[in-house]
């Protein structure tokens, strides 16, 4: 939709494929298209299938953090913060930061 995406985090999802952020409504819209196509559940972005479970949702992350993608760098230092390891999330910010995430 090219509206900018909200600053509440809260209101977009993360696609673990390919790192990219989604507002709800366009993810919600997607999910709705595909449902009255009788298509399977795909990234709007990559078009991969959506993962099964939350484990194979953190292997395709760690897999762009492998491949050092800013955003997921910077989602890992997020979740990292959210656990209280607060040194690994700097280390994960300032590699993202260096990557060109702002």
């Amino acid at each position: 939709c090219c509206l900018p995406l909200p600053i509440d985090d809260d209101k977009s999802t993360l696609m673990s494929c390919c790192c990219k952020l989604i507002c709800d409504g366009c993810d919600c819209a997607n999910v709705i298209r595909e449902q009255e196509e009788k298509l399977d559940h795909t990234c709007p972005f990559c078009r991969h299938p959506t993962p099964k479970s939350e484990e194979e949702g953190n292997r395709n992350v760690m897999t762009r953090i492998e491949a050092n993608d800013p955003y997921a760098l910077r989602h890992m230092g997020r979740e990292r913060w959210g656990e209280g390891d607060y040194d690994g999330a700097f280390e994960y910010w300032t590699k993202a930061a260096g990557l060109g995430d702002l």
